[in-house]
């Protein structure tokens, strides 16, 4: 469980879901997912964001840099 003080700072909460079979018909998916991730990401890596396998992490330390943080990830996903 998060500390309930750190609840408010998430963006999300969703349920999680896990796949019953492997998607995409790849033997490798967990590779293939992890190097597209990186290769999308390249330039908020390290700085804005962490990816581990299946977890996306903003690491963000000042509370009014979030919003302008979170709009660079959401436009590299747009």
């Amino acid at each position: 469980m998060m500390y309930p003080p750190d609840y408010e700072k998430t963006s999300f909460v969703t349920k999680t879901y896990c796949y019953q079979v492997m998607p995409f018909a790849l033997k490798n998916v967990g590779a293939t997912y992890q190097r597209i991730v990186n290769k999308v990401l390249k330039e908020l890596l390290g700085n804005t964001m962490e990816v581990y396998v299946d977890d996306m992490i903003m690491k963000i330390q000042e509370k009014k840099s979030h919003v302008k943080k979170l709009a660079q990830v959401l436009k590299v996903f747009k």
